[in-house]
């Protein structure tokens, strides 16, 4: 998910590629030490995002000047901190009061009993505005014991980029709602519109948050699914095949060079640079495409992220703040997530930074606040719509076992992901079938079936 120009950029890596599974289940994490914070201080433990290096840069001068408590930060590259967070939340060292978590890791961490819940301090805090957040993150933030256990800082959903100057040269016309078959005939019709142009662009790194982001949500569409809702392992299914034969075909005929090494990044590199005339990849790729000094600033148009069998399809991903149930400071920690994420953050961004630097995606009244909207026209409401229209509980076509649209919310799937994205990304490379690359993914997902049927 590149999540935000995050992910890498923030970059997707968003979701790009953590490294949870081993201290969720090994259960045998040696905590990090430290007597944690105390009197009028917290400590934080945050990814190295943009945006969270601005949040560090304007803490001391406004949420220390005004509350009188300290935040020492920790700020760490996505694969590091992942790893951090998971060591002293699993052990419940009390070293961090707050940390940064996506909607894929808090319901893991609530059920794990290592998050305190945020209802009281929301009902309490009546400057907040919780109502205010999408509901698509209110949900994503939620555990299955109906408590809320993260805020978001930012959010993201996905959507197909294309250059519409492109697309007016060579006489087509892009659908208000496309489906990927439709997609598939505009990437042939508008490869080689421009001198080393490809018709699209579509990630084939590995990574269970790269590759295996954009694909899980074409296999939603198609009717696939990862597992049935008795955890019974599906990605032989023929929805589940034909999904992954059609986006390893696109990509091949009419996709980026290099395709099984291009992740978020490249994809964003080469739409910027005018190589590609489409891309499908995370909402807040546009930031990047609309910037000032972008090449194609003005020449892109949005359209909601394709579809076959169900009526949305785009992800959700958010960086939040989770609060440590073993924090000694909750009530502090809390007045600095409620400061981080209100909306009297988001204007502080756009009055000192810029509105285009402004943690976007979270909340309903971003999208109406006359300053940011000018700022976002080309993208901002297509953005809001995607989030609104996601549907983390209910992505496909028919009942899951574990949440998630572009993963399975279960501790494994990071292990699990990482692995299956390696053999379809070979098929992309041509060293493979589709049909040698889903047999053995198929093992891999039926060894976490036997772990799972039956609960």
């Amino acid at each position: 998910m590149r999540t935000q120009s995050r992910r890498r950029p923030r970059a997707l890596a968003a979701v790009a590629a953590g490294t949870l599974l081993a201290p969720l289940l090994s259960g045998c994490w040696v905590g990090a030490g430290g007597s944690g914070s105390g009197g009028d201080s917290i400590n934080v433990l945050m990814v190295n995002n943009p945006q969270m290096v601005e949040l560090q840069k304007l803490t001391k001068a406004h949420f220390t000047k005004e509350s009188g408590i300290k935040v020492n930060f920790t700020v760490l590259p996505e694969n590091d901190v992942r790893d951090k967070i998971s060591q002293d939340f699993a052990n419940q060292a009390g070293q961090y009061d707050v940390a940064t978590l996506s909607n894929y890791e808090i319901p893991i961490y609530a059920r794990n009993g290592w998050l305190h819940d945020m209802d009281s301090y929301v009902r309490q805090d009546s400057g907040y505005d919780e109502q205010d957040i999408l509901a698509p993150m209110r949900q994503s933030l939620t555990a299955a014991d109906g408590k809320l256990y993260g805020q978001p800082f930012y959010g993201e959903s996905s959507f197909l980029m294309y250059r519409k100057d492109v697309f007016a040269q060579k006489g087509l016309t892009m659908p208000d709602h496309p489906t990927w078959e439709q997609v598939g005939q505009l990437a042939a019709e508008a490869d080689g519109a421009q001198s080393g142009m490809k018709g699209i662009c579509l990630r084939g790194l590995p990574g269970w948050g790269e590759l295996m982001a954009p694909l899980t949500t074409v296999v939603n569409t198609f009717g696939g699914t990862w597992f049935d809702k008795d955890w019974k392992a599906r990605l032989d299914s023929p929805e589940f095949e034909k999904a992954t034969k059609f986006y390893v075909d696109l990509v091949r005929k009419h996709g980026e060079s290099g395709a099984a090494q291009s992740g978020f990044a490249e994809c964003l590199n080469n739409m910027t640079q005018g190589k590609t005339a489409m891309w499908y990849d995370a909402t807040s790729a546009a930031g990047s495409l609309e910037a000032s000094d972008s090449p194609v600033k003005g020449k892109i148009g949005y359209v909601p992220a394709p579809v076959e069998k169900t009526k949305s399809s785009g992800w959700l991903y958010t960086w939040a703040w989770g609060l440590q149930k073993a924090s000694h400071n909750s009530d502090k920690a809390w007045k600095f997530i409620s400061w981080a994420s209100s909306k009297q953050y988001e204007q502080l961004v756009g009055d000192t930074i810029g509105w285009s630097n402004v943690p976007a995606g979270k909340r309903a009244s971003t999208y109406t606040n006359a300053a940011y909207t000018k700022e976002a026209a080309a993208f901002q409401e297509m953005t809001r719509e995607a989030i609104e229209g996601a549907r983390p509980r209910d992505p496909g076509v028919q009942p899951r076992p574990a949440p998630g649209i572009q993963f399975v919310g279960i501790p494994e799937f990071t292990d699990l992901g990482t692995k299956v994205s390696q053999e379809i990304s070979a098929a992309i490379a041509g060293r493979q079938s589709v049909d040698s690359a889903l047999k053995k993914s198929q093992k891999l997902a039926e060894k976490i079936s036997k772990e799972y049927e039956g609960r």
